[in-house]
């Protein structure tokens, strides 16, 4: 019965030595997952860290997009009245009759038959600039 139980107690020794062994092994595996989560989490933050200032970006990014808008309205009105200024040196004289624009030459206004009596605008005169 002696050596039975001297038996019993080595194999004990020895389950207990390879358990210990295993536990060890699997501690390891723990530690590298434990590292991976942590070395995630710094990843996930840095992730955090760039939406946040990607958010801040868009939103500044916002009132100038809508700024653009206002100022291609502003040009859209700004090449209509230089079209007009530019309609004005080119026609200078309006028919009276129908209000058409006229060449200085015309005589007569092509679009009505209304005889033109010429008015040129009075000119400023420039003086010398020294």
């Amino acid at each position: 019965m002696k050596a039975f139980l001297n038996k019993i107690l080595s194999d004990a020794k020895k389950q207990s030595a390879v358990e210990a062994q295993l536990v060890e092994d699997k501690s390891e595996v723990i530690d590298l997952m434990n590292e991976t989560i942590e070395a995630s989490n710094e990843v996930l933050l840095q992730v955090r860290d760039l939406i946040y200032n990607i958010r801040a970006e868009v939103k500044e990014i916002q009132p100038l997009k809508e700024l653009v808008e206002k100022v291609k309205v502003e040009v859209g009105t700004l090449k209509r009245e230089v079209k007009r200024i530019e309609e004005k040196v080119k026609f200078p004289i309006l028919c009276p009759a129908c209000g058409k624009p006229l060449l200085p030459e015309f005589k007569m206004c092509p679009y009505c038959g209304e005889q033109i009596k010429v008015q040129y605008p009075a000119l400023i005169e420039v003086k010398d600039a020294k």
